[in-house]
């Protein structure tokens, strides 16, 4: 799998990502540390806790990451829930939860799948 088809294969857009940010390699570094990022983990938290100020910051700032690295399809329905919560419609929110939840793990799993590829065709630990 190559960059291309990760991107492809999250609902991405390859290329806004690479008019954005200009090299696979930085692309790479980014996709990576958005696996450690704990904002939909935070949003999912503070949603079952009614911490409705929480939950909007968590989602803004995820929203804010999959634009800037073109993740689309959890962009738009980050974007989505951002505004209910915003508007203080939390049922909208809540029942908009569960295409995060797809959109997401979507995302997480394309990632994971191009790492594994790309760790398995490196000899030296560089990406390529």
């Amino acid at each position: 799998m190559n960059l291309k088809d990760c991107y492809s294969t999250v609902g991405g857009d390859f290329d806004e990502v690479m008019g954005r940010l200009r090299k696979e390699q930085l692309v790479t570094k980014f996709l990576y540390k958005f696996l450690d990022d704990k904002n939909f983990h935070l949003f999912e938290d503070s949603m079952s806790n009614k911490d409705y100020d929480e939950a909007l910051r968590a989602v803004h700032t995820l929203k804010g990451i999959c634009q800037n690295l073109a993740f689309t399809g959890l962009y738009v329905t980050s974007s989505q829930i951002t505004n209910a919560l915003k508007e203080k419609d939390y049922n909208r929110a809540m029942d908009m939860s569960p295409q995060l939840f797809k959109a997401y793990h979507q995302v997480i799993h394309g990632i994971k799948e191009y790492k594994n590829t790309m760790d398995t065709s490196t000899t030296d630990g560089e990406i390529r």
